[in-house]
């Protein structure tokens, strides 16, 4: 009796084809080994279902290079074909605009950023994110062939009632802009937040599966990624270790309590601290500055150790300006880490400094949709874009 389509053993097979081809557009390139171990298919059946994708064009094998080949057998890499669509990241910051763009065999196409003042409308910033896409690649990147928008913004993405104004359209209507910019879906997270996917998915903690990252910047927040997936928290609030108490009769902080952290370690914080610096470069190139960092990275570590305690990542990562002091922030930090981790832990987690620069919240844009599958599965747009979808 011939096999109907729609069968059970054809759904099975589709189901493991979706598997594969969503595996190579979260990870990129991988070996048909590493594939198993991510797959869990037997050998037999993932090679079958590779042979197919090849064939069909979806998927290409590439021997590698000839100064990278070991002995015995080459070890093919297995990628999405990069013609087969592209992804634009854009991180919208608090003073600029940075895009990146790849296609979904992972290879990076361009990035762009450009400064703009704090108070610029919505409507401007996505004309400036229109322009610098236009000019990635050399200008060549295809437009029409792109399969989704992943974009970061300042603050909380689900709280409706704390939308920001600017005088013109509220934050909530900007998937609705890029959407009709570029006619594809939008998926919107928190800027800091997909720095950490970036962070853990092409930068210093690239591999690693637990990873908490923290951003000093005119802002401090975080992310963290747990099993490989970011985490967001029941209502998009998940990563404010920037208004975690540190200084219990301290200063105001804008989000109303006292003493958070981001009154402490923040850019202008720092700032205002030190006599005589009215930039970080002027800041970070003075000697005398160096104890003002150390007791700033003292608190900083602090913080994330009590984070660590609770969450148990094995790697952190710092980045935004002020990481750019290196060690004489570093060591205040990695000093506060060593004596308020658990004992159990301290041999266990592991300081790094981001590697990504300002690009990383756009590139974990880009992240985002790779990792996100269906697209639009857990990032519902806002009401005003779902009706014009």
């Amino acid at each position: 009796m011939p096999l109907h389509h729609d069968g059970p053993l054809a759904r099975l097979r589709r189901g493991h084809e979706e598997l594969v081809l969503g595996l190579l557009r979260k990870h990129g390139p991988l070996s048909r080994a590493e594939l198993g171990r991510h797959s869990g298919l037997s050998r037999t059946t993932l090679y079958d279902i590779v042979g197919a994708l090849v064939d069909s064009g979806a998927v290409v094998a590439t021997a590698p290079a000839a100064g990278e080949r070991r002995r015995g057998r080459p070890v093919e890499t297995l990628t999405l074909h990069p013609e087969a669509g592209q992804v634009i990241g854009i991180d919208f910051a608090r003073r600029a605009v940075h895009v990146a763009a790849i296609n979904v065999a992972h290879e990076v196409m361009g990035s762009a950023g450009e400064a703009h003042e704090p108070d610029l409308p919505w409507q401007e910033r996505v004309d400036v994110a229109e322009r610098l896409v236009g000019s990635l690649a050399g200008g060549t990147l295809r437009l029409g062939s792109l399969g989704a928008i992943g974009v970061g913004v300042v603050g909380p993405v689900q709280d409706t009632a704390a939308e920001e104004h600017d005088g013109t359209e509220p934050r909530r209507d900007l998937p609705l802009l890029l959407r009709k910019r570029f006619g594809v879906p939008v998926l919107v997270d928190n800027n800091t937040r997909l720095a950490a996917l970036a962070e853990a998915t092409w930068g210093a903690a690239a591999g690693d599966q637990d990873v908490l990252y923290l951003r000093l910047s005119h802002g401090v927040g975080g992310g963290l990624v747990v099993g490989g997936s970011l985490h967001r928290g029941a209502y998009g609030l998940s990563g404010e270790f920037g208004h975690i108490t540190v200084e219990p009769d301290g200063r105001r902080c804008s989000c109303g309590g006292r003493g958070c952290l981001e009154t402490v370690a923040s850019v202008g914080a720092v700032l205002e601290a030190h006599d005589g610096a009215d930039d970080l470069p002027t800041l970070l190139a003075d000697p005398a500055a160096a104890t003002l960092l150390d007791g700033v990275g003292a608190k900083v570590g602090t913080v994330l150790a009590a984070v660590c305690n609770a969450i148990g990542p094995g790697v952190v990562v710092i980045g935004g300006e002020l990481a750019e002091a290196g060690e004489a922030l570093f060591g205040g930090v990695g000093r506060a880490l060593a004596a308020d981790l658990m004992p159990i832990s301290r041999n266990r987690v592991d300081l790094r400094p981001a590697a990504l620069g300002e690009a990383a919240g756009a590139l974990g844009a880009i992240a985002l949709v790779l990792h996100e599958s269906p697209l639009l599965a857990r990032y519902p747009a806002s009401p005003d874009s779902e009706e014009h979808t």
